[in-house]
């Protein structure tokens, strides 16, 4: 491919350019050389730089085209399937007619309804004298009602024990005593006067 034929020259560019920037910073520094050989030096680092840029460029388009080509290739298939399947529904449709399919619904509802007119005659008790009068019926079940709700209202029955309040603990007061005698005289005295008149 030819993203692995331009990496070697990719590498030895780079490796170049450090070479090249050392070169340039010794002669530099030490004025050992003249000034002509750092400006060779520069200049090859520029075009090293350049070449690099221009190789990175390169490598990027040939990524970008190949991107392309594989979503060229994956359409094309994408394509190519969706033709399929139009083509096996097409065979699959050629022997359906629309009018068919109606005509098959409309015969598969009046089976169904057959058969639901045969479920309900089979399951309809037929001459064992079971035909009544509905408004008969509901009569009777009004009357068996009001005989029912008539019992209820008489069996109502309370607890069989009814509490009873406490007695007072604390003695009664003399004074209610008095009357009592009072009323004991007055009830005495009358039964004798009732007495000496018989």
């Amino acid at each position: 491919m030819v993203s692995c034929s331009l990496s070697p020259v990719q590498e030895a560019i780079a490796t170049a350019f450090p070479e090249s920037l050392v070169f340039i910073l010794y002669h530099v520094e030490n004025h050992t050389v003249k000034m002509e050989a750092a400006l060779q030096a520069l200049k090859r680092k520029k075009r090293y730089e350049k070449q690099l840029a221009q190789i990175d460029g390169t490598l990027s388009t040939i990524e970008f085209q190949r991107e392309a080509l594989e979503n060229a290739n994956t359409n094309t298939e994408v394509l190519k399937n969706m033709g399929l399947a139009a083509k096996a529904m097409k065979a699959a449709h050629d022997n359906m007619d629309i009018d068919k399919v109606d005509e098959l619904m409309q015969d598969i509802a009046e089976q169904q309804e057959l058969a639901d007119e045969i479920s309900t005659a089979i399951s309809k008790p037929v001459g064992f004298g079971e035909d009544f009068d509905e408004d008969e019926l509901m009569a009777e079940l009004e009357d068996l009602e009001q005989e029912e709700l008539d019992k209820n209202l008489l069996d109502i029955s309370g607890p069989e024990t009814v509490p009873l309040p406490n007695v007072p603990s604390i003695a009664i007061p003399s004074k209610p005593a008095k009357k009592k005698e009072e009323e004991d005289d007055d009830d005495m005295k009358e039964l004798e006067a009732w007495a000496g008149n018989i």
